[in-house]
């Protein structure tokens, strides 16, 4: 009977002791996991996850707001151009004999800029005054003659050839006379003319002559560049094309003045796309009466919305 006890506890013993051997097998066997796969292989084998329905939402909602921004969230750059320049040539040839301006200096329109020498311009002059007096005189004796020998006439004392002759003389005079006063203005013009005007309001973009230079009537003295008005041209992308129009408020900011805006008005609007790039290009004018603006400055634009036809109605 004890054998048996003995036995039974012996077989307990034993199975527990299996049991433990198991569960340490089990703990030490459990580190050991599959090796990680690689990152492209990882990525296909990850299943997509739809994005939930509040960030479509949001996306949706944002686009929706950068539309409705339209050409006023546009800040598209451009360049101010001058609408006019002109190269100021002397209307006859000449010695320069006097310069007045430099390039920069700010010009109106009519200002001297230079002067030629006049010496033989004035002999002129005074020679053509003194044919119109000689002129003048001798239309007064043509006259005196001509009443004389029309009152002896009318008396039956001359012929009528002797009266013929002193109305055509005094005809002649008169025609002489005229003459004269015409060649007068003439080299009055001619003495007027040495000097050289500015036939814009704006600046001395280049200056091509110096004092004792000989200009001849191609020469080219001066190159004025008008700044008032000014025009700043800008690409704006097709898309916008139906939000901008003639009349439309432009502000430009430069970086010369920092913190300032300048406000011009839409005059042009491109009626071509460049299909390069798929913009077209607008032109405003700045009034620029300071004359702070000058061409060739880059600007930043910003665009008013276009008022609706309904809201130009009312």
């Amino acid at each position: 009977m004890n054998f048996k006890k003995f036995a039974l506890a012996a077989a307990l013993t034993l199975a527990a002791g299996c049991a433990q051997d198991a569960a340490t097998n089990t703990d030490a066997a459990a580190p050991e996991t599959t090796p990680a796969l690689p990152a492209d292989v990882a990525q296909l084998a990850t299943p997509e996850t739809p994005a939930p329905a509040a960030t479509s939402a949001a996306g949706t909602e944002q686009g929706a707001a950068s539309a409705a921004a339209g050409i006023a969230s546009l800040e598209p750059t451009g360049e101010f151009i001058s609408p006019s320049q002109s190269e100021v040539a002397p209307k006859q040839p000449g010695r320069v004999a006097a310069v007045y301006v430099d390039e920069g200096s700010r010009v109106a329109r009519g200002q001297a800029l230079a002067t030629l020498e006049s010496d033989y311009l004035k002999i002129a002059v005074d020679q053509a005054t003194a044919e119109v007096v000689r002129a003048k005189a001798a239309e007064e004796d043509a006259r005196r003659d001509f009443e004389r020998k029309k009152g002896l006439l009318g008396n039956q004392s001359i012929p009528q050839a002797t009266f013929d002759r002193s109305q055509g003389t005094l005809e002649q005079a008169q025609a002489s006379r005229t003459g004269a006063e015409a060649s007068l203005a003439l080299a009055r013009q001619r003495l007027a003319d040495i000097v050289i005007r500015s036939p814009l309001t704006g600046v001395i973009g280049e200056r091509r002559t110096n004092v004792g230079e000989h200009l001849g009537e191609a020469g080219i003295a001066f190159v004025v560049v008008q700044t008032a008005p000014l025009k700043l041209r800008f690409s704006v992308p097709e898309r916008y094309l139906g939000e901008i129009g003639v009349g439309q408020r432009v502000s430009a900011r430069v970086e010369p003045y920092p913190g300032e805006s300048f406000t011009g008005t839409v005059k042009t609007v491109g009626g071509v796309i460049d299909p390069s790039n798929r913009t077209f290009f607008a032109e405003a004018e700045f009034p620029n009466r300071d004359g702070r603006l000058r061409p060739g400055l880059f600007a930043r634009v910003t665009l008013e919305e276009k008022e609706e036809e309904g809201a130009k109605t009312r």
